[in-house]
């Protein structure tokens, strides 16, 4: 995919930015900083291709819990898989665009459907909808590989 402009022109170079250095997180961290934001990205295979859906989550011991509205794709998706569960990825980040400075997150692992009344209601209180529709369903991703890296200022 080309990233230039729409009329072709490559893009300037960023000038005044500073010398910036990847730096790998370890899981522990990764799952930190995922819980210091309340917005990421489901992706998740629909139709044997890849789909990604923005959703707001809550962390609750190591799992990461995001709320799905009936009818949603990954509701249908997940009550397909009859309570197997189904291989996903959830990514977060806050990389601030003037500075691109910041972290990113993916948590790869199990999702299934929560079906505990008590964990329910626990969610509802704690993930509101972005949507005027009554939400109804909450995901858990258990996640099994998290990895994440940081892009800090370097001195030049």
């Amino acid at each position: 995919m080309d990233s230039r402009p729409a009329d072709g022109a490559a893009a300037p170079p960023a000038t005044g930015a500073p010398h910036r250095r990847t730096e790998e997180l370890g899981a522990d961290e990764a799952l930190r900083l995922l819980g210091t934001v309340p917005l990421g990205r489901i992706v998740f295979t629909w139709h044997a291709l890849p789909a990604v859906r923005p959703v707001n989550h809550v962390l609750d011991g190591g799992d990461i819990i995001v709320r799905v509205q009936d009818g949603s794709t990954v509701s249908a998706l997940l009550a397909a898989q009859d309570g197997a569960g189904v291989v996903v990825a959830y990514e977060a980040d806050a990389i601030d665009p003037a500075t691109r400075l910041g972290w990113s997150v993916v948590a790869t692992g199990y999702a299934d459907a929560v079906t505990d009344p008590t964990d329910l209601d626990r969610y509802a209180r704690l993930l509101q909808p972005w949507a005027d529709a009554p939400p109804s369903r909450a995901v858990r991703i258990r996640p099994g590989v998290v990895t994440g890296f940081r892009l800090r200022a370097d001195a030049p």
